[in-house]
């Protein structure tokens, strides 16, 4: 079907129609085609449609993303990548509010995203590959940015909803003018029982903006706080165990949970010095922290963590008929605490009592320039750099040195810097054509728990920021009446690669390469009927030899990662027979992947069939519902092999949701 899209894109002609606008590539409203840059857009119309459960629902509909879902909200992300955990998981991707890092990039989460409102928000935009001059850390493998509501829509909507497992969910939203200006104001709350035993979930979020100004000067403020209570269920282990349902649904951690919250708060600005010149920029403040049981350790070790920050970012833009440019300066300062306290009595290399109690003040400061030049009536030239410097101050509160399998670092400093150019291409040959090519880098400096929660025999010093350069080119075709394709090759290679392998060692120097396709595509076959969907096939392998104790997970160059599926396909069919009835259905597939780094073990892969419909009962009331996984089928959200055998976290059999929407 995705054939059919490229074929029909290529045989059709016609007027070109308005670009979407998008802020992500370059920090300021452009439309999405003028740009090397590849932002897939996630619009209002389907993240209501989707009525995403978990936040991966959404994403997963972007090419090049494969967001593995946990337990409730947790989550595992891959964005032209494999699915990365630990410090890679949580440092090679940047999750962004309007611009904003959710968190700071030293102090990520690898669940980072259900610190996001997503059931509020306007729409969602994904880069794919490294994020460009205006993103610093983590922006390495492609960064999500979630967009706030625009206040000056003046909307009331209203909705509940329930489904299977006990799951309810309330969502309430207004926006429009006031005595100060254009306000919105949001709330939700999700609660469920969990399909597996002891998975309870509660989660609430509030959101809000008011937008005001006069003349030359625009201001708006903006806050989100979100409040999280998970009892968590964990891998269920045995080769292909997800096949078995009541295996599935147990909870061999009943102990194990999640509690966190999360608040951020800026006041963004933008004044016109005149015609052709602007300025921009934005003060923040944000504060997380949360408590969790480290269900997948012996220790059962409960750990306390967060951090609270100030930053801001500002820049320069100028814009005429030919020339596009903008230079700006960012700075953050960070506090963050990390303490890790064993209750169990003492048992082999885990002692009871506290493990780590530290913490780190980060400061970073980053300059950063880019533009965009028509060179000719047909091409445009685009380029950047930023050049950005972070400073670590740790303070160990407990004794120095090792005790059982934990090393406390005494009292230093570390300091990293990092540059990340990129330079495109674009080519209009038609009204409805467009080509381009991209050459960018991507950094991470390492995340302070890489950095300072260490066993006996890693050592820090040696330790350089992950880079990763990253070559694309691809076409854009659009047409008047919908018709829309994106086809885009990549190749990357990735340095300084920093994990641990399966003996607990430290490898500060691994090298990976990455090589894909990936085709977006939307096509109006008629009047009543839209197929949409993203296809991508990708190749990540080691480029590096590791010989390691533990035989089953020896890496050697040529490898393929593991968690990284060759294959990954969305197709979307929404069918409006009449005004009042929309229905849409989904296929996902996931292709087969080795699970261990070995290559030896290896998860099939799952194909799923979601459906989803809205059917307007009268003007302003909507009866919406879902069923998820249509032909029960057994399959594994996450598959893995460690120590010694495999495990998993079992996908949800069929669930049904139905819920009602008031609008005013």
């Amino acid at each position: 079907m995705l054939a059919a899209l490229v074929a029909a894109s290529l045989a059709h002609a016609g007027d070109t129609r308005e670009d979407v606008i998008v802020v992500s590539a370059t920090r300021a409203a452009e439309a999405r085609g003028v740009s090397a840059v590849p932002v897939a857009v996630i619009g209002a119309d389907d993240i209501e449609m989707t009525g995403a459960q978990h936040v991966s629902e959404l994403l997963n509909r972007a090419p090049g993303v494969h967001i593995h879902r946990g337990n409730g909200v947790e989550h595992l992300t891959a964005i032209r990548s494999p699915v990365l955990s630990a410090g890679a998981g949580a440092g090679s991707f940047l999750y962004l509010e309007d611009g904003i890092a959710l968190r700071a990039p030293a102090f990520a989460n690898i669940n980072g995203l259900f610190e996001a409102a997503d059931e509020l928000v306007s729409r969602v935009e994904i880069i794919r590959g490294p994020g460009g001059a205006v993103y610093g850390s983590n922006a390495l493998h492609g960064l999500v940015n979630l967009i706030t509501s625009d206040p000056a829509l003046a909307q009331t909507r209203a909705e509940i909803e329930a489904g299977s497992y006990g799951r309810v969910r309330l969502t309430a939203a207004a926006s429009g003018a006031t005595r100060i200006g254009d306000g919105f104001i949001g709330i939700t709350v999700r609660s469920e029982d969990g399909w597996r035993d002891n998975a309870s979930l509660l989660r609430a979020g509030l959101q809000a903006r008011l937008d005001w100004g006069e003349g030359a000067t625009r201001w708006s403020a903006r806050t989100t706080l979100i409040h999280l209570e998970q009892e968590t269920a964990t891998f269920v282990n045995g080769f292909r165990a997800y096949r078995d349902v009541a295996a599935s649904r147990q909870n061999a951690n009943p102990e194990a949970f999640r509690d966190a919250r999360a608040l951020r708060v800026s006041l963004h600005a933008d004044h016109a010095l005149s015609e052709r010149w602007n300025l921009s920029g934005a003060v923040y403040a944000r504060s997380n922290d949360m408590d969790f049981r480290l269900h997948f350790l012996p220790s059962r070790a409960l750990e306390e963590a967060g951090h609270d920050s100030l930053g801001f970012q500002s820049a320069v833009h100028f814009e005429n008929a030919s020339t596009r440019f903008s230079a700006g300066l960012d700075g953050e300062w960070t506090r963050g605490h990390l303490i890790e306290d064993q209750t169990l009595p003492s048992f082999g290399a885990f002692p009871q009592g506290i493990h780590y109690d530290y913490e780190v003040e980060a400061l970073t400061g980053a300059v950063f320039v880019q533009g965009r030049h028509r060179v000719t009536g047909r091409l445009d030239i685009e380029g950047g750099a930023r050049l950005e410097t972070t400073r670590f101050d740790y303070t160990n509160n407990t004794d120095d040195g090792a005790i059982g399998r934990f090393l406390r670092l005494p009292d230093r400093s570390d300091s990293f810097t990092t540059f990340a150019p990129h330079a495109g291409l674009v080519w209009r040959f038609s009204d409805e054509a467009r080509g381009f090519v991209r050459l960018a880098r991507g950094v991470r400096a390492p995340q302070s728990d890489e950095l300072y929660r260490l066993q006996p025999g890693q050592e820090i010093d040696g330790i350089q920021a992950e880079t990763l350069d990253s070559l694309e080119a691809g076409l854009r075709l659009s047409r008047a009446d919908g018709l829309a394709l994106e086809l885009t090759a990549f190749t990357m290679v990735k340095r300084n690669v920093f994990f641990r392998d399966a003996d607990g060692i430290n490898v500060t120097d691994g090298r990976t390469t990455h090589e894909g396709v990936e085709i977006e595509g939307v096509w109006p076959v008629t009047g009543t009927l839209t197929l949409s969907g993203a296809l991508t096939y990708a190749i990540h392998n080691y480029d590096f030899d590791r010989p390691v104790a533990q035989a089953f997970e020896v890496i050697e160059r040529g490898n393929r990662v593991d968690t990284a599926p060759e294959w990954l396909g969305n197709l979307r069919a929404r069918w409006q027979p009449v005004e009042a009835l929309t229905l849409e259905a989904e296929w996902l597939h996931v292709g087969a992947y080795f699970a261990d780094a070995a290559n030896e073990a290896v998860y099939d892969g799952h194909d799923l069939f979601h459906l989803r419909g809205v059917v307007r009962v009268r003007e302003g009331w909507e009866v919406f519902g879902s069923i998820r996984n249509l032909t029960d089928t057994r399959y594994a959200e996450r598959a893995d092999f460690a120590f010694g055998g495999y495990r998993y976290f079992p996908g949800e059999p069929r669930t049904f949701s139905l819920g009602v929407r008031v609008r005013g």
